[in-house]
């Protein structure tokens, strides 16, 4: 049961970074203190937005914290804000109990380096990922956290045509 006083969402941005080859950046979670299970589930970057910063400079900031990557350029962003839930046995525990879920702007990014330039541990910032790899949008919707599937079929959704 969610306790009343968590009732709000907490804001964040999502990333969805295509290579030349139409292929979507995925992390596998380095996560131990959830229910998610180590290295069972892949997402796309994602953070939360800090007070009056700009969800496409969050974006960027988000992404080079978790990927090390700084080459990318704008290709478009999701009008709406998206929400998901957190587990029951999640709400509480994630993100210091402060949040029942998360409200999420997605923003589409080009990548213009190279593989090589990616960092899962770049120096001043938490690992978020023991792995990364490029996939199919397809791939990304099979291999992400049950909780967040209904979000990432929306960000396919509204993203899809980049693929083409």
């Amino acid at each position: 049961m969610i306790h009343p006083e968590i009732t709000a969402y907490r804001p964040c941005v999502g990333v969805l970074l295509l290579n030349a080859q139409k292929k979507v950046w995925i992390g596998r979670r380095l996560a131990t203190d959830t229910v998610d299970g180590v290295g069972q589930w892949w997402q796309m970057p994602q953070g939360g937005i800090d007070e009056g910063e700009d969800h496409r400079a969050a974006a960027l900031r988000e992404l080079h914290e978790e990927t090390g990557i700084r080459q990318a350029t704008y290709l478009g962003e999701m009008t709406d804000w998206v929400h998901y839930d957190l587990p029951p046995e999640l709400i509480g525990i994630s993100w210091k109990g402060r949040y029942r879920g998360q409200k999420q702007k997605w923003v589409a990014l080009r990548f213009e380096g190279v593989d090589a330039q990616v960092n899962l541990t770049p120096p001043g910032f938490e690992q978020e990922f023991d792995q990364w790899k490029w996939a199919s949008m397809d791939e990304v919707l099979a291999l992400i956290v049950p909780f967040k599937r209904a979000v990432y079929e929306k960000v396919i959704a509204a993203f899809r045509h980049l693929e083409s």
